[in-house]
């Protein structure tokens, strides 16, 4: 019940702010001009399918390069402090004395 009261009011705000927003001329006219942008943009995919299912496998190629990319970078970083971190550790630990018996 909790779950759904918050689901209710986010998107009771939502509604509120956007009509709230729309007060404002410019802000209307933003809207209107996006809305038909998304509407001619939609009808071309209706159209032409394949080259929207062409255009969402270039961007999840590019997702998955960049994503690649970024893991590859944080591994070499941690690589790297891992290094720094026992070059440190191997400076402080104390020398071992060895006695003669």
């Amino acid at each position: 019940m909790g779950k759904y009261k918050l689901c209710i009011g986010i998107l009771g705000g939502a509604v509120i702010g956007g009509l709230t927003a729309l007060c404002d001329r410019e802000t209307r006219t933003y809207t209107k001009y996006k809305m038909r942008s998304g509407k001619h943009q939609a009808g071309y995919y209706l159209k032409h399918p394949s080259e929207a299912v062409r255009n969402a496998q270039r961007a999840c190629n590019q997702f998955n390069e960049s994503f690649n990319s970024g893991a590859s970078n944080a591994i070499n970083a941690l690589e790297q402090v891992e290094e720094t971190l026992n070059k440190i550790s191997k400076k402080n630990e104390p020398k071992k004395l060895e006695s003669s018996m």
